[in-house]
């Protein structure tokens, strides 16, 4: 029953969409992008840029130069939850464009 009981605690669990950056203290470069669980994305953020299969090449290759430990990540913002899926993704581009904008950001 414990492990029945895990998954209904883990499918009931509300995410929380958002804005983050990524900042590379050695070049001075930042990085905004936005995620559906703004609690995971490092993990993935992290997990991919190690592996070389980042899609940015600018990041990756800032990654690879300069190593994790010249990175910072911030949370820049969480949305609240929106009514539906389609007002949260407009939500999410909207504050993206605008941090990336207030940073001279690229994307991440």
């Amino acid at each position: 029953m414990d492990r029945r009981a895990a998954v209904a605690d883990y499918k009931k669990h509300k995410t929380v969409a958002g804005i983050f950056a990524l900042r590379c203290s050695a070049s001075g470069e930042t990085w905004v992008g936005s995620a559906l669980d703004i609690d995971k994305i490092f993990n993935r953020l992290a997990f991919s840029l190690g592996a070389g299969g980042w899609p940015r090449p600018g990041l990756q290759k800032a990654w690879t130069t300069h190593g994790p430990e010249a990175f910072t990540f911030e949370t820049l913002e969480r949305l609240a939850e929106a009514p539906s899926a389609y007002l949260r993704d407009a939500a999410l581009k909207q504050r993206r464009e605008f941090w990336r904008a207030t940073l001279g950001a690229s994307p991440a």
